[in-house]
Formats: structure tokens, C-alpha cells, sequence
């Protein structure tokens, strides 16, 4: 078993925590998986993401012969890729269509990184990213998601003064407490819990929260001020709008494909263009966070990813599970940092675990009150989750920087090149293609190490601090 792992990645849980387990996983993955239909709009299904996520992970987990403990869930990268393919179609079920070719698109792309590498190896990759290169790289992956977590924790669009301070209403100060106590309780479950409730922090922090916000939504309807209403119970009241029946219990997800073969009357062949330069460029950025992202974890669990099950079976797990998932919720898929972060933080290394989350993130697609359900956990809660979440992610970057000597000014300059572009957010915006910060920061590392690297005198280490 790896150093401090509570189950190492063959271990399989009992039955009864394994399921437990499986739950808070899908509730770290929850959030962000079914956002991205949300943004996109045009009628995608947050089941149907749900579904696809699930179906995307087993996928990932046979090509990667279950040695990697990660979720697959909807890539906020190919946002852009997705609108632009609705914008490019005359019809809506084109649209749903141009998702799929994208998706495919896409996959090619790490198909074919993938058979690069199984020819040459990973060294390549190595030397291309090393630690210096990689550890701020994590940094900024979770660094970059800070924002994220804090505009869930004021989800209620607070107004701002002129220092950038949020005004406090009632409202943003009834939210801040419920995302405080999910905090908190996560992070003393996690510390200072014992058995089980050291396993489960995050079941735990959000049931806390989620209580607190009900606690006072109720207060809120009994007193009729609307300030205090945090939780929206629209999604359950959604599924008896015309009355009880099969739907309000099980209900099958608007599957991609279904609307996308009606688009097939549709197609042109300059659509098919525009959807390829929406997808394939997005697809080399997001190779470097998968990168990132398996390096992270293999520091986790100490077993290096790249290495055994490989790096092209990681890419072509993620590439054929994006195609796969897309198939049915119209998302390409990614590893979650999210679902690193629970492994982190759990110290629950267990593919089974993760196995048995695809399966429930698929069975509970077709349960509509749990869907409702987990649609009205209210932003404020899973903030309070997320910054733990994404904190962990950010410190395990910082822990492989402490392995990089920053005596060594390429080293130095690299890290320094990739946090302040990163955190700075230089993001480019060519044509109809989005090179993220962290894409845009990477880049530049990489260029920065392999020119200091070229010119570095072979007989000397390090440079005069003088």
C-alpha cells in the first residue's frame, strides 16, 4: 500500500462504505459535471451529462486496466468548442450533432498522442515537463479555480464597493455562514474524525450545510422574507407540476444522439469545418492539463500514471471515454480535479470506489427526485466543499515545487514565468479558439525551461546568487 493511503488502488472497500464512499465522490464531481450543459443551454440535459460522465469513466477505467482512481467528468474547456457548434448549425438537432462529430474530433486527438507515445515512450514528456515545469502547473489548476469556489460561496450575485469588497446583505451573509459550516465541518471530520467520518468529510460538511441553508429557507417561508430563502426547491417542485406520475420518480435523460441523427438531413460539409476548429486545437490544451492532472495523482498514490498503465493508455482512456460520454450527454470528458482532490483529502485510492460512482452517476440520471435533489444543494454549500477541494490541489503543486531546486535559476525563472501568467490570466483568444491561462502558462514554461536548459553551461550546477 502507498504511504498514508486508507485503501490503495486494488483495495476494494465493504459494500456498505464502498457505496458511501461512491456518494461523496459524486457529489465532489456533481457540481461541475452538470454545470456545463447548463451554461451551453440549448436544451442539454444534466441527466444526460450525468450519464455520460459515468459511461465516460468506465470507459477510461477498462483502457487504463483499473489502475487509475479518477473520475471522468464534462470538460469546462470545450465550452467554446460546444457554443460554437450550436452558432454554426442551422438547426438544433445539427447542433446536437455537431457535438458528437466534435467529440470524435477530439478523441482522434489523443488517439493519435496516443500512439506517438507508445512508440517513443514518455521520456520525451519528461524531459518536455519536468517537476519545475508541472508542479506550478498543478498550482495553478487549483489556483485558477479559487474564483470559482468563492463566487459559490456569494452564489447570489453580491454588488461590490470600490475596493472590490463585496457588500454584505442578509442574503450574502446567511450564505457565507452555510458555506463556513460545510467548511469547517469538512475540516474537522477530516482532521479529527474517526473511522468512517474520516472517510466521509465531505457527505458530512455538505448534509451539515445543506441543513443550516434549510434551516433558515424555512424561517424565511415561515417569516415571508425572502432574503433568507437559500435553498430553491424548484427542481422538486418541477417534477409534480402536472401531478404525480411515472416521470416525477424515473425519467429517461434527453440522450445526445437521439436529436443528433435527426440533424444527419442537415449536415453540410463547411459545418463539418467549422466544428473540426472548434474541437481539435482545445483538444491539444487540455492533453497538457491531462498531463498535469496524472502527474498530480500518481504523486497521490505514489505510483507513477505515465509509466504503469502508461500515458497512452491514459490518453486513449480519456479520449474514447470523451466520445463515449459525449455520445450520450453531449460533454467531452476530462479528469475531474475535483475527484483528485477527494482522493487527496480521503486518502481512498480505490478504483472500486470510483467504478461503483460511474455506475451510480448513470442509475441516478433516470432517478429524477435525486437529481432534484442535488440540484437544489445550494451554490453557498458546495462552495464551502470546493475550497477545500480545489486548496488541495493548488498545495500539491506547491509540493512538488518544494522537490524543485529554486537555487537553480532555470528552474527559478520557470516556476516565476508560470505562476504570474497563470494567476495573471493570460488567456488568448485566436478566432474561434480559447487557449486557457493555465494552457497559455504551460506553454510558456515550457519554452522558458527548454531555452535556459539549451543554454546552460554543462559544468556548472548553479548560478552565483550574486
Amino acid at each position: 500500500m502507498a504511504k498514508n493511503l486508507v485503501y490503495d488502488i486494488h483495495e476494494k472497500p465493504p459494500f456498505g462504505k464502498m457505496i458511501v464512499f461512491a456518494i461523496q465522490q459524486l457529489l465532489a464531481i456533481m457540481a461541475a459535471t452538470i454545470a456545463v450543459p447548463a451554461i451551453v443551454g440549448n436544451g442539454m440535459s444534466a441527466s444526460a451529462a450525468l450519464f455520460g460522465a459515468g459511461v465516460g469513466t468506465i470507459v477510461y477505467q477498462l483502457f487504463t486496466k483499473f489502475r487509475s482512481p479518477v473520475f471522468l467528468g464534462s470538460s469546462f474547456a470545450f465550452i467554446g468548442s460546444m457554443s460554437a457548434a450550436f452558432a454554426g448549425a442551422a438547426t438544433a438537432s445539427l447542433g446536437y450533432l455537431g457535438l458528437l462529430v466534435g467529440a470524435i474530433f477530439a478523441g482522434l486527438v489523443y488517439v493519435v498522442i496516443a500512439l506517438i507515445v507508445k512508440l517513443v515512450g514518455v521520456n520525451w514528456i519528461n524531459k518536455l515537463m519536468p517537476p519545475a515545469v508541472i508542479g506550478p502547473t498543478v498550482a495553478l489548476i487549483g489556483l485558477s479555480l479559487a474564483g470559482a469556489a468563492i463566487k459559490d460561496v456569494f452564489s447570489y450575485g453580491p454588488q461590490v464597493d470600490g475596493n472590490g469588497a463585496f457588500i454584505m446583505s442578509t442574503k450574502i451573509w446567511l450564505s457565507l455562514i452555510c458555506a463556513l459550516v460545510t467548511l469547517f465541518v469538512v475540516i474537522i471530520c477530516a482532521t479529527y474524525g474517526k473511522k468512517m467520518t474520516k472517510l466521509i468529510p465531505f457527505i458530512i460538511g455538505i448534509l451539515a450545510g445543506y441543513v443550516t441553508a434549510l434551516i433558515f429557507t424555512v424561517i424565511g417561508y415561515i417569516a415571508d422574507a425572502d432574503a433568507m430563502k437559500i435553498i430553491d426547491f424548484a427542481p422538486f417542485t418541477a417534477l409534480v407540476s402536472d401531478g404525480v406520475k411515472l416521470t416525477t420518480f424515473l425519467d429517461l435523460p434527453k440522450f445526445t444522439f437521439v436529436e443528433a441523427f435527426k440533424g444527419f438531413k442537415d449536415f453540410e460539409w463547411s459545418y463539418l469545418a467549422t466544428v473540426a476548429v472548434a474541437y481539435i486545437p482545445v483538444a491539444f490544451v487540455v492533453f497538457a492539463e491531462h498531463i498535469a492532472d496524472h502527474k498530480n495523482l500518481s504523486s497521490i498514490i505514489d505510483e507513477d500514471l505515465l509509466e504503469n498503465p502508461g500515458l497512452n493508455r491514459t490518453l486513449l482512456g480519456d479520449g474514447v471515454g470523451s466520445i463515449a460520454g459525449a455520445f450520450f450527454g453531449g460533454c467531452p470528458n476530462t479528469t475531474y480535479g475535483e475527484s483528485v482532490g477527494c482522493v487527496a483529502i480521503t486518502r481512498n485510492a480505490s478504483v472500486a470506489t470510483i467504478t461503483t460512482t460511474a455506475i451510480m452517476s448513470i442509475l441516478i440520471s433516470f432517478f429524477s427526485p435525486f437529481v432534484a435533489f442535488l440540484d437544489s444543494i445550494p451554490g453557498c454549500v458546495m462552495g464551502g466543499v470546493c475550497i477545500t477541494l480545489y486548496g488541495f490541489i493548488a498545495v500539491s503543486g506547491l509540493k512538488m515545487i518544494q522537490k524543485v531546486d529554486l537555487e537553480e535559476r532555470a528552474n527559478l525563472f520557470t516556476v516565476s514565468v508560470i505562476l504570474i501568467t497563470g494567476i495573471g490570466g493570460m488567456a488568448l483568444s485566436i478566432g474561434k479558439v480559447t487557449i486557457t491561462s493555465i494552457a497559455c502558462a504551460l506553454i510558456l514554461g515550457i519554452i522558458v525551461n527548454i531555452v535556459l536548459n539549451k543554454f546552460k553551461k554543462p559544468s556548472k550546477d548553479k548560478e552565483d546568487k550574486e
